[in-house]
């Protein structure tokens, strides 16, 4: 799977990942060494996530994360 950034939030990009692998926010939050609640934290926006844990989580989904030139 690929994604252009600037196509969508941050927030929206977590959701997209989680949802395309299927897992619960509690699953997804285990996978990545998080709460349910820090997960829905950032589905929602409520909390900022790294660039570096975005592209870490990424990695470990073997999703590709490109930034598109204007």
């Amino acid at each position: 799977m690929k994604f252009i950034a600037n196509s969508y939030k941050p927030n929206e990009i977590i959701k997209i990942i989680r949802e395309w692998t299927e897992l619960t926010q509690e699953e997804f939050g285990k996978s990545i060494d998080r709460s349910k609640d820090t997960v829905q934290s950032y589905e929602l926006g409520r909390n900022k996530m790294t660039l570096d844990k975005l592209m870490e989580i990424a990695k470990k989904f073997n999703i590709v994360i490109t930034i598109e030139s204007k």
